[in-house]
C-alpha cells in the first residue's frame, strides 16, 4: 500500500499535532516554575531577614509591648493645725479606670453599659471620661473613685468581659473635721483639661487629682510630691502580670502646719452658729487673728459644706444642691464677698483726720440730727445727734454727723489714701484662693466708671463706710489688727510651717510686713483708746461687764432695697482686739492703759449678713466667742438684742 504524508488529521482518535503542542508549552512551565521559585526565595529571604537579620529588633518590639512603664503616685502631704492635730488623711480606696487603647471599639458599648450598671453612674459620664482621654489612648481615664469593695471585686472578676478596665487601689483624701475647716482646707478633685493646661508640665496625668480650693489648691506643689516610675509586665489584653522593677521611687509630698487652732475654730463656729440659728441668718463670718504675726487663729464662714463630698467624687445632683443652697455654702464669705464696712470704717476717717491735723484729741465737733447739702439731709443714725463731741466720744457714740464733717474736710481722695494705707481696696495676700480686692472709691475711679466725679454727699457716705465702699471682711479685721499692734499691716497667714515627710521643719513661714502705717504713734494710740471708749460707754451694752478688757468698733451697713416703711436692710459688724494681759485690774479700771499698749495677741471680727436685729448682732457673737475662748465663768448674752426689728442703730 502506498504511503502518504501526514496532513494533521486525527488518526485513531489522536491528533498527530499533540507532541508538537507539548513542545510549545514547555517554556510556559519553565516560566511558572521560575516565578514560584522566585516567590519562595523572596519569602525565604524575608523570613531570614525577620528572624536572623532583624530578629533582635522585632524581639525588642515584642518585649516593649509586653513591658510598660507606669507612674508611681506619691503620697500627698498631710495638713495639721498649730497644735499638731491632723486635719486631713490619705485613706486607701478603690478606683475604676479605663485605658482606651486596650478597649476594642466593637466591645466599647457593652463595656460602658456594664460599668454604668455596676457603678450606678450614667453611661454618658463614662463615655465622656473615655472621650476626654481619646488624645492619649494609652493613659488611664478616671471612671469612678471611692468604689465600694464588693463592686471593685466584681469588676476584677469580670475583667475578661471588660477589656481595658482596671481596678486600682489609690489614696483618697479624708477630712475628719468636715465642714468645721472646709473653707480653709478646701478639697482635691479630678484633674480637668484646664488644670492640665495650667500644671501639666509638672507631670500630672489625665487620671490625676489636684487641689481645687483652700490650702489644698494654694500649696498644691508643696503637697503633691514627686511621682516615681516602675516597670511592669502585661499580657496581650494589657492586664498587669507582675512588677519587674522600680526605676525611680516616689517622693512623698511635704505637709503643712496651719496657724489655725481647731479649738479656737470650734469656739468661733459655736458662737456664730448660735446667733445664726437664733436670728435666722443665711450667712455670717467670724475670724480671730494674732495681730503680732498676722496668723489667722480661726476663720469661720457659714453656711459651710462637707469637703469629703468632693474628695469622694461628688455627684452632679449633690453639687447642684450646694450651688442652689441658701447662703452660698461653697463661698468663703470672709475673703470673697464685697460688703460695705459700715461704721467700722470710721477708724479710717478718724485716724486720717488726726494725722492731717483736721482735729486733735481735744477738738470738739458739734453733732446734729442731720447735715444738709442743698436740699438733701444726711441724718445721724439716732436722728437726733449727740451735741458736742471729741474724737473719743465721736467714735464711741459712732456719730455719723461727727464723721461727715471729718470726711468732708478730708475729701474723697485723701480719705481713700488713708483707707489704702490700712489695706482697704487691695488684696491682703492671704494664702487662700479667691480673695477679692474690694472697692475703694476715688474721683478717678468714679470718673473712669461713670464719667462723673464723686459728689459731696457721697464723700459723707464714704466717711462712715457706706456708699460705694465695699470690702471683704478680712480687710476689716486686718486693719484693726494693725491698729492693735501699733501700725504694722501684716499679711494674714494661714500656713505657718512646711514639714517634710518625716515631720522635720522644711520652711518656717515668717510674718510678712505689707507696710508700716504712716501714722504718728499718738494718732494710733488715740484711736485705740477711742475703741475702748466704744465699750466703756456701753455702746455695746454689757460687753464692758466681761472680766477682760475689750476694745473695738461696731458697724451697721445698709444695703439693698427699702421695705414697705422705707427702711433698708442692714448688716452688723464688730471688729476689735484684746490686750495680751486681758484681765481687768484695779490700777486700770477702765482698761485705757491696757489698750494703749501695742502687745495685743488677739484681734477678732464678726459679720452678720442681713441681720436687721434690734441691737448689734455681731457684738453678741464676739461676746459669746470671748466667753468660750477665755473660758469665762459668765454668760452675758442678751437674746433681746437678736430680735428681728429692722431698727437702724449703732
Amino acid at each position: 500500500m502506498a504511503s502518504r504524508a501526514w496532513n494533521g488529521d486525527p488518526v485513531n482518535g489522536m491528533s498527530l499535532g499533540e507532541p508538537a503542542r507539548q513542545v510549545r508549552l514547555w517554556p510556559r512551565f519553565i516560566v511558572f516554575a521560575l516565578i514560584i521559585a522566585l516567590v519562595v526565595a523572596t519569602l525565604g529571604l524575608r523570613l531570614f531577614t525577620l528572624q536572623v537579620v532583624s530578629g533582635g529588633y522585632y524581639a525588642g518590639l515584642a518585649r516593649e509591648n509586653r513591658i510598660r512603664l507606669q507612674p508611681v503616685r506619691a503620697p500627698r502631704g498631710l495638713i495639721f493645725d498649730r497644735t499638731g492635730r491632723q486635719l486631713v488623711d490619705n485613706v486607701a480606696t478603690f478606683a475604676v479606670k479605663a485605658r482606651p487603647a486596650d478597649m476594642p471599639l466593637s466591645q466599647r458599648p457593652a463595656v460602658i453599659e456594664r460599668l454604668a450598671t455596676l457603678l450606678d453612674i450614667s453611661a454618658a459620664d463614662i463615655t465622656e471620661a473615655l472621650d476626654r482621654a481619646a488624645a492619649n489612648r494609652f493613659d488611664l481615664a478616671n471612671v469612678a473613685r471611692g468604689v465600694p469593695e464588693e463592686i471593685a471585686l466584681i469588676i476584677r472578676e469580670e475583667h475578661l468581659e471588660l477589656p481595658g478596665v482596671e481596678v486600682i487601689v489609690e489614696p483618697q483624701r479624708e477630712y475628719p473635721y468636715g465642714g468645721l475647716v472646709a473653707h480653709i482646707l478646701g478639697f482635691t478633685g479630678a484633674v480637668t483639661p484646664d488644670d492640665l493646661a495650667r500644671v501639666g508640665s509638672l507631670g500630672y496625668l489625665h487620671d490625676d487629682t489636684v487641689g481645687k480650693q483652700g490650702v489644698e489648691a494654694t500649696f498644691e506643689e508643696v503637697l503633691r510630691g514627686d511621682y516615681g516610675v516602675e516597670q511592669i509586665e502585661v499580657d496581650a489584653r494589657g492586664e498587669a502580670i507582675r512588677l519587674l522593677r522600680t526605676l525611680q521611687p516616689a517622693e512623698p509630698g511635704n505637709s503643712l502646719e496651719l496657724s489655725i487652732d481647731v479649738d479656737i475654730q470650734r469656739d468661733a463656729e459655736t458662737a456664730l452658729r448660735w446667733a445664726m440659728d437664733r436670728i435666722g441668718l443665711e450667712q455670717g463670718v467670724i475670724m480671730a487673728m494674732n495681730p503680732q504675726t498676722g496668723e489667722v487663729l480661726a476663720m469661720v464662714s457659714l453656711p459651710s459644706y462637707d469637703n469629703n463630698l468632693f474628695a469622694r467624687g461628688i455627684s452632679t445632683a449633690d453639687y447642684q444642691a450646694l450651688l442652689d443652697a441658701p447662703g452660698a455654702p461653697l463661698r468663703n464669705h470672709a475673703i470673697v464677698d464685697h460688703v460695705p464696712p459700715g461704721s467700722t470704717y470710721k477708724l479710717v476717717a478718724g485716724a486720717g483726720g488726726l494725722q492731717d491735723g483736721i482735729l486733735t484729741d481735744r477738738t470738739i465737733l458739734q453733732t446734729r440730727a442731720y447735715l444738709s447739702i442743698g436740699s438733701t439731709k444726711y441724718w445721724d443714725w439716732n436722728r437726733q445727734g449727740f451735741g458736742p463731741l471729741n474724737i473719743y466720744d465721736g467714735f464711741g457714740r459712732s456719730s455719723d454727723t461727727f464723721f461727715f464733717q471729718i470726711a468732708g474736710e478730708l475729701g474723697i481722695d485723701r480719705l481713700a489714701h488713708w483707707g489704702s494705707q490700712f489695706g482697704f481696696g487691695q488684696r491682703t495676700g492671704i494664702d487662700l484662693p479667691g480673695e477679692v480686692p474690694g472697692i475703694l472709691p476715688t474721683n478717678d475711679w468714679k470718673m473712669s466708671l461713670m464719667n462723673e466725679p464723686i459728689y459731696p454727699g457721697e464723700v459723707y457716705q464714704a466717711g462712715i463706710g457706706q456708699g460705694y465702699n465695699s470690702f471683704p471682711p478680712i480687710q476689716v479685721l486686718n486693719a484693726f489688727a494693725a491698729l492693735a499692734n501699733g501700725g504694722r499691716l501684716l499679711k494674714p497667714q494661714i500656713v505657718r510651717r512646711i514639714l517634710g515627710p518625716n515631720g522635720e521643719v522644711v520652711d518656717e513661714i515668717e510674718p510678712q510686713l505689707i507696710r508700716q502705717l504712716p501714722f504718728d504713734a499718738d494718732v494710733l494710740r488715740t484711736m485705740r483708746r477711742a475703741a475702748r471708749r466704744v465699750v466703756t460707754i456701753r455702746q455695746t451694752y454689757n460687753l464692758v461687764d466681761l472680766p477682760i478688757v475689750v476694745a473695738g468698733k461696731t458697724g451697721t451697713a445698709e444695703f439693698g432695697v427699702r421695705d414697705a416703711k422705707g427702711r433698708l436692710p442692714y448688716h452688723s459688724w464688730f471688729a476689735g482686739f484684746v490686750p495680751k494681759d486681758p484681765w481687768k485690774k484695779d490700777s486700770d479700771p477702765n482698761g485705757v492703759e491696757a489698750v494703749s499698749r501695742t502687745d495685743s495677741e488677739l484681734a477678732v471680727l464678726a459679720f452678720a449678713y442681713d441681720s436687721r436685729t434690734t441691737g448689734n448682732a455681731a457684738t453678741e457673737i464676739v461676746k459669746y466667742f470671748l466667753q468660750l475662748h477665755y473660758d469665762l465663768d459668765v454668760d452675758l448674752r442678751q437674746d433681746w438684742i437678736l430680735e428681728r426689728d429692722n431698727f437702724y442703730g449703732q
